[in-house]
């Protein structure tokens, strides 16, 4: 393996998207939002009526993406990070973002109140950070601020960094 895999989550409207265009465009790694690759390949096993969204089949998402993460060179994108193999990754990036920047974001995109409401606690209690701890080993998991344009370009320049310091200590 060339190049490393990266995990970026984070609760829903954190900027784990824009960060890992981005960061995909900058470094030629390749990005994957799983829910995108969910949709086109309708790896879903239900919907959820309460939430208003399709249940993803986690392990058809595993199968989906497993040969692909044994070449390295993936940034992977999701709100939930409990079902990949910690085997998968070099390094798991947590994003975090302060409520009010958080609210606004998911009532721009169109949320009802409950759902912000319960994305918002979930980020209070840092529910996504805790299960990336769990899940992974420890010094695998950093968070990160994404508060702020300036936010954004720091992690861009501290992972672009990593990366370069991966690729030069193991090829």
């Amino acid at each position: 393996m060339k190049r490393p895999n990266i995990l970026l989550t984070g609760t829903p409207g954190v900027g784990k998207t824009t960060l890992g265009k981005e960061l995909a465009e900058r470094t030629g790694l390749e990005y994957v939002n799983v829910g995108e690759l969910a949709k086109t390949g309708n790896l879903f096993e239900g919907f959820d009526e309460e939430y208003e969204c399709p249940i993803l089949d986690e392990d058809r998402v595993v199968d989906e993406l497993e040969d692909r993460i044994s070449e390295g060179g993936l940034i992977i994108d999701y709100h939930g990070c409990d079902f990949f193999p910690e085997r998968w990754f070099h390094i798991v990036f947590v994003l975090r973002t302060e409520n009010g920047f958080l609210y606004n974001r998911l009532e721009n995109r169109g949320y009802k109140q409950k759902k912000i409401q319960e994305n918002v606690q979930c980020e209070i209690f840092q529910t996504i950070f805790e299960e990336a701890m769990e899940s992974y080993r420890q010094d695998m998991v950093h968070q990160l601020p994404s508060n702020t344009p300036t936010d954004l370009e720091q992690n861009l320049e501290q992972i672009t960094q990593w990366i370069e310091q991966w690729i030069k200590d193991n090829n």
